[in-house]
């Protein structure tokens, strides 16, 4: 098997962010010639596949500034430092839907954009669900909506649902409900 590692031979900040911070790396290459990387830092993030007792998928609307519109997603958020990616997946599941659970399973963790970011997402399966109160941050707007999973598969054929994470989240329930 080939070497294919880029060692770092040098590193610079040219942002440091409240999210992200970007850094210009210099790297050599595994053929010994030198090129550069524009890297974004990520302190990592969340997601939660929740499910209501009628078997409904939680869901929240909300604006995205980079892509200058409103989509579909499943509940997320970033990891704050040195917090657990379950605690923060409880904590983002009760903020944006006012849902708690006590019982979350580990999905799959990976990584968004690994050509350029080492944002790290973990996803979580929940279907066991209480009523709690939606805490939202000060700057976050969101309209709360529960589909059922076909209603969330047209929800990706008309785009509203235009993320990775969420698309990967119907289609891990799509299998999940196959074998039942």
């Amino acid at each position: 098997m080939k070497n294919l590692e880029e060692k770092t031979i040098g590193s610079k900040i040219l942002y440091n962010g409240k999210i992200i911070d970007l850094m210009l790396e210099d790297v050599e290459l595994p053929d010994g010639n030198k090129s550069q990387r524009e890297v974004v830092k990520h302190p990592g993030a969340v997601a939660v596949i929740a499910m209501t007792p009628e078997n409904k998928m939680v869901l929240v609307r909300q604006y995205r500034k980079p892509l200058n519109r409103t989509i579909v997603e499943i509940p997320a958020g970033k990891l704050e430092k040195g917090e657990a990616p379950e605690s923060c997946a409880r904590r983002e599941l009760e903020e944006e839907t006012g849902y708690r659970s006590d019982r979350l399973t580990h999905v799959k963790s990976f990584y968004t954009s690994p050509g350029f970011a080492d944002e790290l997402v973990h996803l979580y399966f929940t279907d066991s669900l209480e009523k709690g109160n939606v805490q939202l941050d000060e700057d976050e707007f969101v309209e709360l909506m529960e589909v059922t999973l076909d209603e969330a598969i047209e929800l990706m054929m008309t785009n509203e649902i235009y993320d990775a994470k969420t698309a990967f989240a119907v289609q891990y329930l799509q299998l999940k409900y196959m074998g039942e």
